[in-house]
C-alpha cells in the first residue's frame, strides 16, 4: 500500500512539475487595449481610446501575484486561461531584451448572429442563451518573424479579470511565396473549448480573397448542414481533418499568377467569429534570351544593336542592366539600355525588352569578350550571356605574341628547309655537270691516241 502511496505521490509532483513547466512558457504579452471612446459620435469614423494593458496567459490556474508595471492600469491586467496553448508559442515570447516583439491588440466583442448564408444555421433560434451574459475580448495577435497569427475571443464573468479563451484561430502561414504551378497549402486552424455551451452547435468557414480593393469568396462551408456553399475551381478543404481536428486549411492545387493577394480564414460559431489574414505570392523568375545570338563580327567604331528578352515572370517588379567583360576579366557596367514596357500573357506572367545600343568607338571593345544581360527579380537573379568578336586590334597581348613567335619560327623553319632542299640540288647537278665533262676530256684524250 504505502509503494503505491508513493508512486502516486511521485506521479501528483510530476504532473504539477509539468503544468508549471508549460505555464512557464506561456508569455505576459504587451498589448494595446482598443475601443470606441464614450460620449463622442458623428463623422465616418469614431474615436478611439488606446492603452497599455498586459495579458498573462497560462493553460492552467492562475497566481495573481505577478508584478504589475508602474505604467499599467490595473484594470487593464487581465489573467487568460488558454487551454489549447494557441498563446504559448514560442513566437510570442521572444528572448529578454530582443528589439522585435509581437504585435498585439485587444477590443470589447459583442456576441451577435451572422446574416451570412453559409453561418446562419448556427443561429436559427431567435434567443440568445444565458452563456452570452458575459464580458467578451477579442484578440489579435501576430508573432515575431510573422512566424505566427492568432485571433481569439475570451470570455470573462461581469467585472472580472479572469478571461477564458472560448474560440481561438492560428495560422503558421502569415506570409507564403510559392512558385508558379506548385501546389500551396494555407494553414488555418481552430479550437474551441469543449466546456463551452457552443462546442457542439456546429461551426462555418469561410475563405475570402482580397486583392487591390477588390474581394471575392474563395470557399464557403456549413459544417453544421455539411454543405459546401461556394467554391473556387481547384480549391478545396480537407473535410477529415476539418471535422476531426480543426484543420480548415485551405488547399490550392496548383499555383496561378492570379492567386496572388490576400486571404482571409473566418471561423463562426454560433454569435462568436475569429479571423486570420495571410498573404500569398506567386513567384515565377524570367527567362532570358538575347537577340541576335550569336553577335556578327563587328570592326571599332561600329554601333552595335542588342536585345534582352525576359519572359514568363511574376510578380512584375524586374530589373534589366547590362554587363561587359573583357578578355582580361574585367566587367564593366553598361546601364539599363532602352527597357520597353511590360506586357501579359495568357497564364498572367510577364514579358519586357532592354534594347542595348554599344557605340564601339566610344567603349573599347577593341580585344572582343562577353556581353551579358542580367535580370534582378524575386524570384532570383538570372544571367544570360553571348560572345563579342572583335574584327583587328590594337595591342597584341602576350598570348597573340607568343603564338606570333611561333608562327614566325615555323615559317622561318620552312623557308630553310626549302632553301637547303635547292641548294642541295644546284650542288648535285653542278658536280654531275663537272663529271660529264671529265668523262669528255678522256674520251676525247683516248681518241687522238688511237689516231697516232
Amino acid at each position: 500500500m504505502t509503494y503505491f502511496s508513493t508512486i502516486y505521490k511521485l506521479s501528483l509532483v510530476a504532473a504539477v512539475c509539468f503544468v508549471q513547466a508549460e505555464d512557464s512558457r506561456c508569455p505576459v504579452l504587451e498589448c494595446w487595449f482598443v475601443q470606441e471612446k464614450t460620449g463622442r459620435g458623428g463623422g465616418l469614423t469614431a474615436a478611439v481610446d488606446q492603452e497599455r494593458s498586459l495579458l498573462h496567459v497560462s493553460a492552467g490556474a492562475h497566481s495573481q501575484t505577478q508584478k504589475v508595471p508602474s505604467d499599467i492600469k490595473p484594470e487593464r491586467i487581465y489573467f487568460v486561461t488558454d487551454p489549447a496553448g494557441s498563446f504559448c508559442h514560442q513566437s510570442l515570447d521572444p528572448p529578454r531584451g530582443s528589439i522585435e516583439k509581437p504585435s498585439c491588440e485587444t477590443n470589447p466583442f459583442l456576441p451577435y448572429p451572422s446574416s451570412l448564408k453559409w453561418a446562419a444555421s448556427l443561429t436559427d433560434s431567435e434567443r440568445s442563451p444565458h452563456y452570452l451574459q458575459a464580458d467578451w475580448f477579442s484578440t489579435s495577435i501576430l508573432g515575431t518573424n510573422k512566424e505566427l497569427a492568432i485571433s481569439g475571443i475570451m470570455r470573462a464573468p461581469a467585472a472580472s479579470k479572469e478571461l477564458s479563451v472560448i474560440l481561438s484561430t492560428t495560422t503558421k502561414t502569415v506570409s507564403v511565396h510559392t512558385r508558379l504551378g506548385d501546389p500551396v497549402r494555407l494553414d488555418c486552424s481552430f479550437w474551441v473549448d469543449p466546456s463551452s455551451p457552443l462546442s457542439g452547435s456546429g461551426f462555418a468557414v469561410e475563405w475570402r480573397y482580397q486583392f487591390r480593393g477588390k474581394g471575392r469568396v474563395v470557399l464557403a462551408y456549413d459544417g453544421k448542414t455539411d454543405h459546401l456553399a461556394d467554391d473556387d475551381e481547384g480549391a478545396t478543404l480537407d473535410f477529415d481533418a476539418l471535422h476531426k481536428r480543426g484543420n480548415a486549411s485551405l488547399i490550392l492545387q496548383k499555383a496561378e499568377v492570379h492567386h496572388s493577394g490576400m486571404y482571409i480564414c473566418t471561423v463562426f460559431l454560433p454569435y462568436l467569429s475569429t479571423q486570420v489574414t495571410m498573404e500569398l505570392e506567386v513567384v515565377e523568375p524570367p527567362s532570358l534570351a538575347i537577340h541576335p545570338s550569336p553577335l556578327p563580327l563587328t570592326v571599332p567604331g561600329q554601333i552595335l544593336t542588342v536585345q534582352c528578352d525576359a519572359s514568363g515572370f511574376a510578380p512584375l517588379s524586374l530589373t534589366l542592366s547590362w554587363q561587359y567583360k573583357d578578355v582580361h576579366g574585367k566587367t564593366k557596367y553598361l546601364g539599363s539600355g532602352r527597357v520597353t514596357g511590360h506586357k501579359q500573357a495568357w497564364d498572367g506572367t510577364y514579358s519586357q525588352s532592354s534594347r542595348l545600343e554599344l557605340d564601339t568607338a566610344t567603349i573599347d571593345l577593341s580585344r572582343g569578350g562577353e556581353l551579358t544581360c542580367v535580370a534582378e527579380h524575386l524570384g532570383g537573379a538570372r544571367q544570360a550571356s553571348v560572345a563579342l568578336n572583335m574584327l583587328g586590334f590594337s595591342t597584341p597581348t602576350i598570348e597573340d605574341s607568343m603564338a606570333m613567335v611561333g608562327v614566325a619560327l615555323v615559317l622561318y623553319g620552312l623557308i630553310k628547309f626549302i632553301s637547303w632542299t635547292f641548294t642541295s640540288s644546284g650542288s648535285k647537278l653542278s658536280r654531275n655537270k663537272n663529271l660529264k665533262k671529265r668523262l669528255q676530256q678522256t674520251a676525247r684524250v683516248k681518241l687522238r691516241n688511237q689516231k697516232r
